[in-house]
C-alpha cells in the first residue's frame, strides 16, 4: 500500500477512532438577524433582551394603530404592483386598500374611517407620480448576505432598477417628513443596499425614503466605503449583543447586561409596563400618533 503521508486513524476494537478537532480552533458561528433586529438593541438593548432572549417574552401592549396603517399601505402598493401593467392605470385603490386593511389600534370607527380616506389619498397621489409599466426587481423583496459576522436578511420595500444600477426604495407613511439626512444614517436602508448588490451581482448604491404623506422623496447616494462603514456598524453591534449574551450564559445578571436606555421612545414601546425604566414614561394611546394635529384638516 503507498503512503499517503501523515498518521492513520488508530483503531480501537476494529473501529478506526474518529479523528479529534480542537474547539478552539472553530470559528464562531455566524450571528443571524435582520436590520430591525439590530435597531432594536441599537434602540434600548432592554427591549432587545425583551423581544429577543426572554422566553417566554414578556406580553406586549395593544397594537399601535401607525403600525397598522403602515401595513396596510405597504401592502396595498406591493398589491397594485402585482397587477399586470397594462391595468395599474385602471385599477381602483380603494377595494385595494380596503382587501388589506388592518383595523387593529384605532380609537373607534369614525377615526378608522377617517385615516383610511387619509391613506387612500396618499396612495392615489403616490401612484399618480410612478410608471406602470416600470417592473421593479422586487416588492416586498427578502434580500441576503453573509460577512465574516453576520447572516443578514431583511425584506425591502421595492428595488428599482435605474439603468445598470439598482435602488433601494423605502416607503414611510408617518407624520415626520423624511430628510437626506434620514436616508444617509438609516442603517436598514444600507444593509439592503449591501446585500441586493451581492444577490443580484449589480451596484446599488442609491438609497432613497419615499414619504407618502407629504409627496417627498429623500435620497442618499452612498459609496461602497460609505456602504462598508455600515456593515462594519452592524458587525460591531452583533458583537455587542453576542458578548451580552455570553455573559449573560456565564451567570450575570440580565438586567445588568441589558440596560434599559430611558427616552421619549419608552412611550411607544410595546414592553413600556413590563420595564421599570419604561413604566414611568408618560403613557400614549394606541391611535394617538394617527390623530391630526390640532388645526390641521384630512
Amino acid at each position: 500500500m503507498v503512503s499517503t503521508g501523515g498518521s492513520a486513524p488508530k483503531r480501537t476494537g476494529g473501529i478506526p477512532e474518529q479523528l479529534g478537532f480542537d474547539l478552539g480552533d472553530l470559528p464562531d458561528r455566524l450571528f443571524t438577524c435582520t436590520p430591525s433586529k439590530l435597531a432594536s438593541y441599537l434602540d434600548c438593548p432592554r427591549r432587545y433582551r425583551y423581544a429577543y432572549i426572554d422566553r417566554p417574552a414578556p406580553p406586549k401592549g395593544p397594537p399601535w394603530a401607525h403600525n397598522s396603517l403602515g401595513a396596510s399601505v405597504h401592502t396595498a402598493l406591493k398589491n397594485w404592483y402585482a397587477v399586470d401593467p397594462d391595468r395599474r392605470r385602471s385599477v381602483a385603490l380603494a377595494p385595494l386598500l380596503r382587501a388589506t386593511w388592518v383595523t387593529e389600534g384605532y380609537r373607534d370607527a369614525d377615526q378608522q374611517r377617517e385615516v383610511f380616506a387619509r391613506a387612500l389619498a396618499w396612495l392615489e397621489s403616490y401612484i399618480a407620480t410612478l410608471d406602470p409599466a416600470d417592473e421593479p426587481v422586487g416588492v416586498e423583496r427578502v434580500v441576503a448576505a453573509k460577512t465574516s459576522v453576520l447572516a443578514l436578511s431583511g425584506r425591502a420595500d421595492r428595488i428599482d432598477r435605474r439603468g445598470d444600477e439598482l435602488v433601494i426604495v423605502d416607503y414611510k407613511t408617518g407624520r415626520s417628513t423624511s430628510t437626506p439626512d434620514d436616508a444617509r444614517g438609516s442603517l436598514a436602508l444600507a444593509l439592503y443596499a449591501y446585500a441586493a448588490s451581492r444577490q443580484f451581482r449589480r451596484r446599488c448604491t442609491r438609497v432613497e425614503l419615499h414619504h407618502l404623506p407629504s409627496g417627498t422623496i429623500a435620497a442618499h447616494e452612498h459609496t461602497e466605503e460609505s456602504l462598508q462603514r455600515q456593515v462594519n456598524r452592524a458587525e460591531g453591534t452583533a458583537k455587542d449583543i453576542i458578548a451580552a449574551e455570553k455573559q449573560v450564559a456565564q451567570g450575570r445578571d440580565a438586567d445588568d447586561v441589558f440596560p434599559p436606555q430611558p427616552g421619549a421612545l419608552c412611550s411607544w414601546c410595546d414592553y413600556r409596563k413590563t420595564c421599570p425604566a419604561g413604566a414611568t414614561a408618560p403613557i400614549r394611546e394606541p391611535w394617538t400618533s394617527v390623530t391630526l394635529p390640532t388645526g390641521e384638516v384630512s
